[in-house]
């Protein structure tokens, strides 16, 4: 068997083979509640046979959208809209379904990226931005308000809240966003981090907000399920994150009891230069593996399937997250399949696809027509 057709367990959550569909952000929600596109994005996704889908970052409240029209979990009416898109995928599909809780810090109020992605000013319709710091994303804009300890409390209890709520629409396992350039990595990179209180300063200060955060979301989802977290293990820009920081934290990680670790790198920083390939990003979530032992997810332009699995079989990963490969082939796993010489799960309305020459790769199945 391919390994990456190999199960895993991750507390009381199997997933069928290490194929994640990563969280993708859609910038379709209407007052962060989930829409039609939603049903429709994730309901065919969760036909993909991947063995785990997660629900893209969603904020944790109002301010902590990066756009207008991002995905929401901070009330009644975000956590309604979630309940018939979560049913459907239900009905139709085995696969455990994830959700990545965000708040976007100083990179919130912007324009969607297909209208250019820019800070939205007050002025024009956006909000003012929570930081750690007074220091804008990029030159020219007008700097977040610095957190105090009253903001620092709201976020706390809004990262417990859309925990408890994903808890009630049955997720089954959630990943705190701490990469990217949002809000948590913020906190622990010291290009956004300026402070000079117990949350700023060292790393083992820069850390202690997010260890906190992911604390709190540990606390407030049940205990047999998982709990992960994504990390930038690199800024990319000179004074900023480190891999060798990001093995430390990763330690700190693993002694609270995070359940996995999703390695990807950049973004809190527009000056940023990131030499792309593909693969780019496996050398980080080999070195925080070898080093930690933690569950490590690798993600960075992996698109070829013999290349998926031999990262999962030379131990560089545990699992492999897909994005854009996924939007643009939502059958990835299938053609992975046909291809490694493994089996994943379809649904019975779609057995009769499968080539003559695979059949196998749904399984046992009995194929009738009429």
């Amino acid at each position: 068997m391919s390994a990456l057709f190999s199960p895993l367990t991750l507390r009381g959550v199997t997933l069928r083979n290490r194929i994640v569909v990563s969280p993708m952000c859609q910038y379709s929600a209407e007052r962060g509640e989930a829409s039609e596109w939603h049903m429709i994005h994730l309901g065919h996704l969760a036909l993909s046979g991947a063995g785990l889908l997660c629900i893209e970052a969603t904020a944790v409240e109002p301010d902590g959208r990066i756009t207008p029209a991002d995905l929401g979990l901070w009330d009644d009416a975000t956590e309604a809209a979630l309940k018939p898109v979560l049913a459907a995928i239900r009905k139709h599909s085995h696969v455990p379904v994830a959700m990545q809780l965000s708040h976007a810090g100083r990179k919130a109020s912007s324009h969607v990226p297909w209208a250019g992605g820019q800070l939205i000013p007050v002025a024009g319709g956006g909000w003012l931005p929570h930081a750690p710091s007074a220091l804008p994303h990029k030159a020219g804009e007008a700097p977040p308000l610095a957190l105090d300890n009253a903001g620092l409390n709201r976020i706390r209890e809004a990262f417990a809240a859309s925990a408890r709520r994903a808890a009630r629409l049955g997720i089954d396992a959630l990943e705190v966003h701490a990469a990217h350039g949002y809000l948590l990595h913020q906190f622990l990179s010291p290009i956004a981090n300026q402070r000079t209180d117990e949350y700023g300063g060292s790393r083992e200060n820069r850390w202690r907000f997010p260890l906190e955060i992911l604390d709190i979301v540990r606390a407030a989802f049940p205990a047999d399920k998982p709990v992960g977290v994504r990390v930038s293990a690199t800024d990319w820009v000179e004074g900023g994150i480190t891999l060798e920081d990001t093995i430390a934290f990763a330690h700190e990680l693993k002694k609270r009891g995070c359940d996995w670790i999703d390695v990807s790198s950049g973004g809190v920083s527009p000056l940023q230069k990131i030499p792309l390939e593909p693969g780019y990003q496996v050398p980080f979530a080999r070195a925080v593996k070898k080093a930690t032992g933690l569950t490590t997810i690798a993600v960075g332009l992996i698109t070829d399937a013999q290349h998926a699995s031999e990262l999962v079989e030379a131990g560089d990963a545990d699992l492999v997250a897909m994005a854009r490969a996924m939007l643009y082939d939502p059958r990835w796993p299938w053609h992975a399949a046909a291809q490694l010489g493994a089996s994943v799960e379809a649904p019975p309305q779609y057995w009769r696809s499968q080539p003559r020459d695979q059949k196998a790769l749904f399984g046992e199945t009995t194929l009738g027509q009429r």
